[in-house]
């Protein structure tokens, strides 16, 4: 059977290689196009050519921005609104552009906590590709951003409640880090062999590994400690089409 192809969606350059680089490396190396929407940063700016390196790498194609700007950094996008800001309308329609025109039968996004961290801009990330994934197979919304296109499945996403005491232990403390009950993930996929390519796609992110963020903590861990907790991706599926093409999956 052949592997469907898959878009997804993050909100910053960093959270497709730390969220889904397995799979998209997965989907990629299976032949299947693989293609990745980022939310905030703009064109021209470093960590957008950090990005197309990080892609490079997993297979997946060109950076594809809705341009807008980082809730935290607003000069990520000189010139254009903050992303949570943005008039919601916009940023659906300019996303279904994307969908209409690289057509996945599935999508990835951010869960509805916007994973671990539960930042601003992952949530919203969250709400608008729902509803740009929604919009984008009706014909009569968006008449002007291509030709209808239906994907069959959204997946979100996540981490469940047991991994977490582990991920504490490199993320650090925090007040609140999102998962969910572990009965309720849908997908559990083993990327183990696609580690190289995922962590060299994390690391692309210089600028994220010199400030000390969370590729820069991944950058210090053993090859072990690697592979024990980024080795598997979790996700929660979101079905958007009919029965008959929900058959649709992700590939575990």
């Amino acid at each position: 059977m052949p592997v469907p192809s898959l878009l997804a969606v993050f909100a910053h350059p960093d959270d497709e290689s730390l969220s889904a680089g397995g799979v998209l490396a997965r989907h990629a190396a299976a032949g299947a196009r693989t293609a990745v929407v980022t939310a905030t940063w703009a064109t021209g700016t470093h960590r957008v050519a950090e990005l197309a390196e990080a892609l490079r790498i997993l297979g997946a194609g060109k950076p594809r921005m809705l341009g807008y700007a980082d809730a935290r950094v607003p000069d990520s996008a000189p010139g254009s609104a903050r992303f949570c800001d943005a008039p919601l309308d916009e940023a659906v329609q300019r996303l279904v552009v994307h969908i209409r025109e690289f057509r996945p039968e599935i999508m990835v996004t951010h869960d509805a906590y916007g994973g671990l961290p539960g930042h601003p801009d992952h949530v919203h990330t969250h709400r608008v590709t729902l509803l740009a994934a929604q919009a984008a197979g009706l014909e009569q919304l968006y008449p002007d951003a291509g030709a209808p296109w239906q994907p069959h499945a959204l997946y979100l996403a996540t981490h469940p409640h047991s991994t977490v005491p582990a991920l504490r232990d490199v993320i650090g403390a925090r007040e609140t880090v999102y998962s969910v009950p572990d009965e309720q993930i849908t997908a559990t996929v083993d990327v183990g062999p696609w580690m190289e390519q995922k962590i060299a796609a994390v690391l692309a992110h210089r600028s994220e590994v010199e400030r000390g963020a969370l590729p820069g903590l991944i950058a210090g861990l053993p090859p072990d400690a690697r592979h024990r907790l980024f080795s598997t991706e979790w996700y929660l599926r979101h079905t958007l089409a009919s029965a008959a093409a929900s058959q649709t999956e992700l590939t575990t």
